[in-house]
C-alpha cells in the first residue's frame, strides 16, 4: 500500500498505541528469497549445564547453532561431546556448524595471566608449549595472532578430524588475524620473520631499521607495503591450506573490527566464502554511545564492500557475556539490517548471555527480519558518503569519521571518492589527499579540524554531534530533495530509493518522534528507545 500523507500520519500516530508500522502497511515484495537468518555460537559445556537453552533459542528464531571446537592446539571439548550435541541440534530441526580459534587471542606477557576471554578452567589464552610466541616491534613476546610452524599444520589436522561431524560451515574466530589489536600494523617481528623478510626482498639490516621506524610513524612507504603484503600472503596461505583440507566444509574468516590489510586481512582474498563482518562494541559502555553505534555500523558497511550479502554474517557479540544488555543486543540487530548482512550470529564466548535476553530478542529478531525482507538487495543512497580508503586500510589507526551517520542525513558507501556529495575522511585518508595521492571526482572532502591543512583539503568539521548538526543546518537547501530528518537528534536515516523506503534508527535510550522531511513535506513517526522504524512511500523513490 502506498500511503497518502494523511494516512501516513494516522499510521504514525497509531505507533503510540504500540503497533508497529509493519502491522499497518502492506510493504512491497523484496527481491530474492528469505533475507535474514539467525545463528548462535555456544559451547557444549554451556549446553550441558543448561540443555533448555537450545529450545529457547530455537523458539526465538535461531536456525543454526555453531559449536566451539578446536582452540589453537587445544581440544577443550571431546569429539564425542561435539557429536552428541550436533545430533541433538539436528533433531530439533536446526543446523549444527562449527567455530575454531586457529591462532589464539592475543595476550601480552603470556604465562603471567590465566583465564581471560576463554575461561580460566581451560587455560586457553596460551598455546601449547611447542607453539612459538610472537614478538612485537620492540621485542616483547605475546601469544596468539602470529604464524609459526606448526600452527597451520595443526589447524589443517583439526579440520580433518572434524569432518565426521558433518558441519557444512566452519568459521575461524577473529583471532584469525596477524595484528594484536585494531589500528595496529601487524606481523610478527621475531628473528625468523625478520631474516625471511630481508632475504625474500634482498634487503639488509639498514632496511629493517628503516622499516621499524616507518611502521612506528605509520608511513605508507615501499618497505611498509612490502611487509604488509607478506603478512597478508601468510594469512591467506594459512586459510587456503585449511580450506583445502576439508573441501566439503565451507570455511570462512571472522574479521576483526575495521579489519583490513594492516592486520594481514586482504579482504579481496575472501570473496566467495562466508565472512563475519567486524564489530567491536561488545558491552554497554562501548556500544552505549552514539559514536560506539556509528563505529560499529561503519565497520559493517566497510566490510560489506567486499562481501556478498548472502555470504555475510554479523559478529553480534556480548563480552563479557553479561555486560551487554538485552536492549543493546536487540539494537545491534539494526546494524545488520542497514548493512544488508543476511545472517546474524549471536556470540558471548564460552558462556551464554543471560537467558532472559531471548524474551527481548525474539520479537525484535522477527521485526528486523520483516524489515530486511523489504530492503534486501537494495542499496542505501544519500549525499553523505561513507569511504574508507587504501591509506586507512594499510597504515591507519582505525578511527573512522563515523558520527555523520547519526545526523539523520542519508548516506551511501563508495569504494572510491564520489562524483558529488560530501565524503567524510579518516585522518590518514585526509593525509593522502594532502599528498596528492587521493583526489576528488567532485565530492567535497570533510576532515576533522585537527588534520594538518584540513581547510585546504575540503571542509573542516568537528566529529561531534554539535559540529555535525551545525554543518547539517548549513546544507538545508541542498538537502531539500533528499529525505532526511528534520530534528537534531542522534539517529540514522537510511534511504532506499529503489524500495521507496526510509529506515530510521533511534540511537538514544529515549522514545522520540522523528520527522522525515522531503521537498517541504513532513512525515512524523514515533520511534522507541534504541528502536527502528521502516517507512515506505512513493515520494521516497529517487528524487534527485
Amino acid at each position: 500500500m502506498i500511503l497518502s500523507r494523511r494516512s501516513f500520519i494516522a499510521a504514525s500516530l497509531a505507533l503510540a498505541g504500540g503497533k508497529s508500522l509493519g502491522a499497518i502497511c502492506a510493504f512491497p515484495q523484496s527481491r530474492g528469497s528469505v533475507a535474514r537468518q539467525y545463528h548462535w555460537s555456544i559451547s557444549t559445556r554451556a549446553l550441558e549445564k543448561d540443555p533448555e537453552l537450545l529450545d529457547i533459542a530455537h523458539q526465538a528464531g535461531v536456525s543454526e547453532i555453531w559449536l566451539a571446537a578446536f582452540f589453537y592446539g587445544h581440544w577443550p571439548f571431546t569429539q564425542e561431546s561435539l557429536g552428541q550435541w550436533a545430533k541433538r541440534i539436528r533433531q530439533l530441526g536446526m543446523a549444527a556448524q562449527l567455530i575454531n580459534i586457529p591462532l589464539g587471542h592475543p595476550m601480552m606477557n603470556p604465562g603471567a595471566q590465566k583465564g581471560g576471554s576463554l575461561a580460566a578452567e581451560f587455560n586457553l589464552n596460551s598455546p601449547p608449549d611447542h607453539w612459538r610466541l610472537g614478538k612485537t616491534e620492540s621485542g616483547q613476546p605475546y601469544s596468539g595472532v602470529s604464524l609459526h610452524e606448526p600452527a597451520t599444520a595443526e589447524n589443517v589436522d583439526a579440520l580433518k578430524r572434524l569432518k565426521h561431524l558433518r558441519a557444512k560451515r566452519l568459521f575461524l574466530d577473529d583471532d584469525f588475524r596477524l595484528a594484536i589489536s585494531p589500528g595496529r600494523i601487524g606481523g610478527c617481528f621475531c628473528g625468523w620473520h625478520r631474516e625471511r623478510f630481508l632475504r625474500q626482498h634482498g634487503w639488509n639490516e639498514h632496511q629493517w631499521s628503516d622499516l621499524l621506524l616507518e611502521i612506528k610513524d605509520r608511513r605508507y612507504s615501499r618497505l611498509v607495503r612490502a611487509w604488509i603484503t607478506d603478512v597478508c600472503d601468510d594469512l591467506t596461505h594459512c586459510f587456503r591450506a585449511q580450506a583445502a583440507a576439508a573441501p566439503e566444509i565451507q570455511l570462512g574468516p571472522m574479521i576483526m573490527f575495521m579489519g583490513s590489510e594492516k592486520a594481514g586481512i586482504r579482504l579481496t582474498d575472501y570473496a566467495g566464502v562466508p565472512v563475519r563482518v567486524g564489530e567491536g562494541m561488545f558491552d554497554d559502555r562501548s556500544f552505549g554511545t552514539a559514536k560506539g553505534k556509528t563505529d560499529e555500523l561503519f565497520s559493517a558497511l566497510f566490510h560489506r564492500r567486499f562481501i556478498a550479502p548472502s555470504l555475510s554474517w554479523s559478529e553480534t557479540t556480548a563480552y563479557p557475556c553479561d555486560q551487554l544488555s538485552a536492549a543493546h543486543m536487540a539494537a545491534k540487530l539494526v546494524v545488520s539490517t542497514l548493512a544488508d548482512v543476511r545472517h546474524t550470529l549471536f556470540m558471548s564466548g564460552l558462556d551464554p548471555f543471560p537467558k532472559a535476553h531471548w524474551e527481548r530478542l525474539g520479537p525484535e529478531m522477527r521485526r528486523q527480519a520483516s524489515f530486511h525482507k523489504i530492503l534486501a538487495g537494495h542499496r542505501p543512497r544519500g549525499p553523505f558518503k561513507h569511504y574508507w580508503g587504501e591509506r586507512e586500510r594499510w597504515v591507519g589507526d582505525d578511527r573512522p569519521f563515523s558520527l555523520f551517520l547519526a545526523t539523520g542525513v542519508p548516506f551511501e558507501v563508495t569504494s572510491q571518492p564520489a562524483a558529488g556529495g560530501w565524503t567524510f575522511l579518516g585522518n590518514f585518508d585526509a593525509q593522502a589527499v594532502s599528498e596528492g595521492q587521493l583526489k576528488s571526482r567532485g565530492t567535497v572532502f570533510i576532515c576533522r579540524p585537527e588534520v594538518a591543512g584540513a581547510a585546504t583539503l575540503g571542509r573542516a568539521v568537528p566529529e561531534s554531534l554539535e559540529g555535525l548538526f551545525e554543518f547539517k543546518h548549513q546544507l538545508r537547501q541542498q538537502l531539500a530533495s533528499t529525505p532526511h530528518l528534520l530534528e537534531d537528534a542522534p539517529a540514522v536515516c537510511a534511504w532506499y530509493p529503489t524500495a521507496h523506503s526510509v529506515l530510521l534508527w533511534n540511537l538514544t535510550a529515549a522514545k522520540r518522534t522523528l520527522t522525515v522531511t522531503l521537498k517541504g513535506r513532513q512525515w512524523p513517526v514515533e520511534v522507541g528507545p534504541l528502536g527502528a522504524e521502516l517507512l515506505t512511500h512513493s515520494a521516497f523513490s529517487r528524487s534527485r
